[in-house]
């Protein structure tokens, strides 16, 4: 079974009570997520945070604190995957779809519809941003 490191950025705009959310495409469906991807080769966590966010939202982020970290076993992929959600914040860029192939649209997303959409996470990415000073562990399962 392969591990697999993947990051998240969690990007909370306080003014307008909204998060940064992407859509994925998965073939001929698609899916809100974070903003974030897989760790490469000899690059840190933080690294690839940042690398990940630039890419698919076109802006620069600085990397704070760890709000989540999840755990799931992807058997049919054959892949043992550790999620690490940092909290962030944008320093610069601005939005910018650069990955059309992999990503269909970048929104600046209500906490009630993000929820939805991060069911993997209980209370959802709400519950993140109460708890935005400690790190639970989550194991999603296989």
């Amino acid at each position: 079974m392969k591990r697999m490191d993947v990051v998240y950025a969690f990007i909370y705009d306080e003014n307008q009570d909204k998060v940064l959310m992407v859509k994925n495409r998965r073939g001929s469906s698609f899916e809100y997520t974070l903003p974030g991807g897989a760790v490469e080769e000899r690059e840190t966590l933080e690294q690839a945070a940042i690398r990940e966010t630039k890419e698919e939202t076109g802006f620069h982020i600085e990397v704070g604190s760890i709000l989540a970290v999840n755990e799931a076993i992807f058997e049919k992929r054959g892949h043992h995957a550790i999620f690490f959600t940092f909290l962030a914040r944008i320093t610069g860029g601005e939005m910018n779809l650069s990955r059309p192939e992999e990503i269909a649209d970048i929104s600046w997303m209500d906490l009630d519809e993000a929820d939805q959409w991060m069911p993997y996470l209980p209370g959802g990415v709400s519950k993140l941003l109460k708890n935005k000073y400690s790190a639970p562990y989550m194991f999603q399962g296989k």
